[in-house]
This record gives structure tokens, sequence and C-alpha cells, in this order.
């Protein structure tokens, strides 16, 4: 399973200019270069990987919701599948998440999951970033 890091600044951003998660475009974007979580607030910190044979540059586009129990808010989204068509994808290792305002310099990171190893897909084959039961993450 991969492992889950918060980008230390997102804290900081989420308090003074908040990702509306019910109206903002979150993304899922693919690197295979190690992110820092401790610096980079920014798209613009991120080595993507190059767009072609399937990958868009931004990354795929993620379907979020956001419910609340009590004092329990959970953000959810559905899994995000990559194809790769007419070549291959990759490698990448990263799958980074982020607020897209459409200007990498503007558009805050929020998290990201190490995969352990780069992985590259071959024309045909597909990679899901899974979400998992759990979300993203809770507010409480």
């Amino acid at each position: 399973m991969a492992a889950y890091v918060k980008f230390e600044a997102f804290t900081e951003i989420q308090l003074t200019t908040p990702v509306d998660w019910n109206t903002d475009t979150i993304k899922l974007a693919l690197t295979n270069t190690a992110p820092n979580a401790a610096t980079g607030d920014f798209f613009n910190d991120i080595t993507e990987i190059g767009a072609g044979n399937g990958y868009t540059a931004g990354g795929n586009t993620l379907s979020i919701s956001v419910s609340r129990s009590g004092g329990v808010t959970t953000i959810t989204a559905t899994d995000s599948v990559f194809t790769a068509s007419g070549g291959s994808i990759g490698p990448f290792r990263y799958v980074i998440m982020y607020k897209s305002t459409g200007t990498a310099s503007t558009s805050p990171l929020v998290a990201y999951w190490d995969y352990g190893s780069s992985i590259t897909l071959l024309n045909g084959e597909t990679f899901t970033a899974d979400i998992g039961a759990g979300g993203l993450f809770t507010l409480t």
C-alpha cells in the first residue's frame, strides 16, 4: 500500500486561502521526483512527468465528496485511473494531490502517495490511484 504524506504548507493554506472541497478542482498528477513535504507548497514545486500516451499535463481531476457526522468531517474521492494509450506512461513513483487554479504557482499542494518504487505503464496498461475506503482525510 502506498504511503500517504501531507504537505506541511497545506495546513496554513487551508486556514488562510482555503480549498473549497465542494467546488474547487482537485487533481492527481504523477512524478518520479521525490516531493519535499517540508518545503513544497505549490504545484510549480513538482517535476511532473511528460504529457502524452494517455497522460494529460496536470493529471486527472478527482470527484470529491464531503460528509459530516457530528463533529467529524470526511473528505473522500473516487479512485482515479491512468491508462497508457499509444505508448508508455512514466516512470513515476509519486501521485500528487493538489488544488488546480490553472496556474502552477498558485495551485496549492495537499498531499502525495509514495508507491515505494518507480512504475511504468506499457501501452494498454492501467494504474488505479486507490483513495481507499477511509477517504482522503478527516477533520475533527
